[in-house]
């Protein structure tokens, strides 16, 4: 188990802790209560960028609905905290069934998030697989 000592940072990790968990084993429409409406998205898989919540969750879903996912975790988090804004990065360890195959990847993943009346909010995600 991951454990960070400042409360901010769990706060933080927490957060994404529970939106990860939204998409890969609860329901993707849960991610409204965590990506921010003016959220931002750079995703491996989509050339142009996500703009908005809505479009984010929509990706998050879609990916959800046609993969059946077997395992995720994160792994050697890093988390640097500025006032009410915060970065996250982690790699990652996914394995998921798609189009009749297994598929056992890992990659990285960056948050940017702020925190917003109370609670923190993720506006910007960059993730990709390894480069080979």
């Amino acid at each position: 188990m991951i454990r960070f000592d400042d409360p901010v940072q769990q706060e933080v990790w927490a957060t994404v802790r529970a939106l990860n968990d939204a998409w890969t084993q609860g329901n993707p429409d849960d991610l409204v209560h965590y990506f921010h409406r003016d959220m931002v998205a750079i995703t491996a898989t989509d050339r142009l960028r996500r703009e908005g919540g809505a479009d984010c969750i929509a990706g998050w879903k879609g990916f959800a609905e046609v993969a059946r996912i077997h395992r995720w975790q994160e792994i050697d988090p890093i988390i640097h905290v500025y006032g009410d804004a915060a970065v996250v990065a982690y790699y990652y360890d996914i394995a998921f069934d798609m189009n009749g195959q297994t598929m056992n990847l890992g990659g990285r993943d960056m948050f940017f998030l702020v925190k917003e009346d109370g609670r923190w909010w993720v506006v910007a995600d960059q993730f990709s697989s390894f480069p080979d």
